[in-house]
């Protein structure tokens, strides 16, 4: 199983049929989000991600990453924004499941696994949910993404963040998280 993300141009008037598949398709322009299984046709004008559970990655994928969920357990699919302001910063931090994210607007750096790496607009990146993260906004401008994590279903309308260090427990935390969707998945 593979949890991909692809992006979503269409002009007025055009039509993309969507094939079946667990589904959170997230519209830029309208800031919202919404989850399906059964096949669906979306129409133009729309700028959009979709963010799917698939056997196998299609060719305009930002990014797919294979996932290993047990089989024996229920899962959910959640699709949230985090909004940051200048300077805002995640504390070290991990979750409790795997996720894509896209970044919206701003800058960003993400620092996990030994690694440093910056994203702009409508790049992906993944988070294996339990490897150390640290986050940081750019210093000057409001900073967005959109994300779509695959958690332990006891987690449903609860947050998946564990901050490592009992220091930063207790920090102000600049973000803002805007929720979507919290969907209860079937078998997978």
């Amino acid at each position: 199983m593979l949890l991909q993300v692809v992006e979503h141009r269409l002009p007025e008037d055009q039509k993309l049929r969507l094939d079946a598949a667990p589904r959170v398709v997230y519209v830029i322009e309208r800031n919202g989000a919404e989850y399906s299984e059964d096949a669906r046709t979306v129409s133009g004008p729309l700028h959009a991600l979709s963010f799917e559970l698939v056997p196998a990655a299609s060719d305009d994928a930002l990014l797919a990453v294979p996932l290993q969920l047990p089989p024996s357990e229920q899962h959910l699919i959640r699709c949230d924004r985090v909004d940051f302001p200048p300077g805002g910063v995640a504390h070290l931090h991990t979750h409790r499941g795997p996720g894509i994210r896209v970044l919206l607007q701003g800058a960003i750096r993400i620092k996990t696994a030994g690694e440093t790496r910056a994203y702009r607009p409508l790049e992906a990146w993944f988070e294996p949910g339990p490897e150390p993260v640290f986050a940081a906004a750019s210093e000057t401008e409001p900073t967005a993404f959109v994300r779509c994590m695959v958690l332990p279903v006891e987690l449903r309308g609860q947050s998946s963040i564990r901050y490592l260090r009992e220091e930063d427990v207790g920090k102000p935390k600049p973000q803002r998280y805007t929720m979507f969707v919290d969907h209860v998945l079937g078998a997978v």
